[in-house]
């Protein structure tokens, strides 16, 4: 499952703008899966906008509950 993860963060590292584009995409239950590795995207990302774009997610999706996922993940940039 780590494995599994790491090429996720991995991929979704690669680029700010393709990766916020896909989350934007994305259906509630990838998102939430997704929503596990927050902090490790933002931590290589080292972006604002990215965390925007977790916040206005979290919005869109608010029976996810992502708001603590995105406040740690704002915390390791």
């Amino acid at each position: 499952m780590e494995k599994y993860w790491n090429k996720v963060t991995e991929f979704l590292s690669l680029n700010e703008d393709t990766t916020i584009k896909y989350l934007e995409d994305c259906d509630a239950d990838n998102l939430y899966w997704i929503s596990e590795v927050f902090e490790d995207i933002s931590a290589n990302l080292k972006s604002q906008n990215f965390i925007d774009c977790l916040r206005e997610l979290d919005k869109k999706f608010p029976g996810l509950e992502m708001a603590h996922d995105i406040d740690i993940a704002e915390s390791y940039f």
